[in-house]
């Protein structure tokens, strides 16, 4: 077998791999016994059928196998042994490779051009300065989280008048020109409206006030405009059915639906955070530290982001094989087409840009993920799952349960392990620049996420 790499640039790369009869014949020899031992021909016993039939039979289609598992095996260890870092994979020159008659016995060429990251390095030191914004956590915010906890603990209760986001249910009729009820029309037992999702505007001043028992007349077409999906919903019907209806149509309230939030109490603070809170000053105190610790990770993830842009910078443009990684691209996505790859190949350079750059500070900073690592980054992320819906005092058992569950599962692992590493490695940059620490408030933060 020979080898050759050559390297018409820095980034383009020509490989040339050539397999002769010796390299494969031993594996293929070996493939047929084994065939030989199983086939079962008519006329023959088991494992006596002539060689001479076995390499009739499969002996080119085994050929091919072996060559080609010789092929990529080789190809990828002279690539690692060799120190080549190739991007993406290789692909058959489209001049060079002619094409290989397998059903002979060789030798068979094979060339391949191999795109090579740019050489550049990236270094990060106590000389460079990031700034890192710690989110503030003031009374509005903790007034938020007291209002978020009391809405989700709240329950609906019946009310006897409308007022802000109150659910009416009622019999709803359709009205013919004089104002009666239509016989034969639409009639809707036990609708439901909310008031305060009405767009049109005539048509939501009818609500104003209502009490239980009341009669409204309205126009359904008129308080959802150009909407004949919501319209639909409400009369239970279809499109078809209302989309030239402009009839009127009488509500009356059978119900009022109130929601309650739940009272600033004992009771909230226990479901909240478990037994053990003292008073309200001890329930703010304890949505403070917690709120601490969920901003911390906002805060680091906008360092890590601000640190890929200050590194960018300074490493400055590099010089990627377009032309190869395009046709690697356009291989990948065949379903897709050239338009796909043209509108999404420079976000796909930058991203490739980042992923070395991140891989050399990764290296620098020696980070290895182990499982304790991607343990954690679950449990993280199913706490935060959990947070959203109020609930913040979860057993730990229960997280490590969840968390070795998420972690059976291949499609998991691989997001679970770049999270492991951007948290390393903004823990170990943390420790490596200078921080120029600013405090901001969470709208501040948020504006400046937005602007990014």
């Amino acid at each position: 077998m020979n080898i050759k790499f050559e390297s018409a640039d820095k980034i383009n790369g020509l490989m040339t791999i050539s397999i002769e009869q010796a390299d494969y014949q031993e594996a293929v020899d070996k493939k047929l016994k084994e065939y030989r031992k199983k086939a079962q021909v008519p006329g023959f016993r088991p494992g006596m059928v002539p060689m001479g039939l076995i390499k009739k039979q499969y002996g080119t289609a085994v050929k091919v196998d072996e060559v080609n598992r010789i092929l990529g095996e080789k190809l990828y260890e002279y690539v690692r042994e060799n120190k080549i870092q190739m991007l993406g994979e290789p692909l058959p020159n489209e001049e060079k490779q002619q094409p290989q008659d397998l059903a002979g016995d060789g030798p068979f060429e094979f060339v391949f051009d191999i795109a090579v990251a740019p050489e550049f390095k990236a270094e990060l030191t106590n000389k460079d300065k990031v700034n890192f914004y710690n989110i503030k956590v003031d009374d509005k915010l903790i007034d938020e989280q007291v209002q978020m906890y009391a809405s989700q603990a709240g329950e609906f209760v019946e009310a006897q008048e409308w007022s802000g986001n109150d659910t009416l249910k009622g019999d709803i009729r359709q009205l013919d020109k004089k104002g009666n009820t239509l016989e034969g029309g639409i009639t809707v037992e036990g609708g439901m409206i909310m008031p305060s999702y009405v767009k049109g505007e005539d048509e939501k001043k009818k609500f104003d006030g209502a009490k239980l028992g009341d009669i409204i007349t309205f126009n359904p077409k008129k308080a959802y405009p150009d909407n004949d999906a919501e319209v639909a919903a409400l009369l239970k019907t279809d499109k078809e059915a209302v989309k030239d209806l402009d009839a009127d149509f009488s509500f009356q309230i059978t119900e009022i639906r109130h929601f309650q939030p739940a009272a600033v109490d004992a009771k909230l603070f226990e479901k909240v955070f478990g037994e053990g809170v003292k008073d309200e000053a001890d329930f703010r105190q304890r949505i403070a530290d917690s709120l601490k610790g969920q901003l911390v990770l906002n805060s680091d993830f906008k360092f890590l982001r601000d640190v890929r842009a200050y590194v960018e910078k300074k490493v400055g443009d590099l010089q990627f094989p377009e032309a190869l990684l395009k046709r690697v691209m356009l291989n990948n996505n065949k379903d897709k087409g050239e338009e796909f790859v043209e509108k999404n190949f420079k976000a796909s350079i930058d991203e490739l840009k980042w992923h070395l750059i991140k891989e050399q500070l990764v290296a620098a900073t020696e980070i290895k993920v182990e499982d304790a690592d991607l343990k954690a980054v679950a449990k993280d992320a199913i706490r935060a799952q959990f947070a959203q819906y109020g609930m913040t005092n979860i057993p730990e058992d229960v997280l490590d349960n969840y968390a070795e569950e998420q972690l059976k599962k291949r499609e998991n692992v691989e997001s679970f392990v770049e999270r492991a590493i951007d948290v390393k490695l903004t823990q170990a940059l943390k420790g490596i620049v200078k921080l120029t620490e600013k405090e901001v408030t969470l709208d501040e933060f948020n504006k400046m996420m937005q602007e990014a």
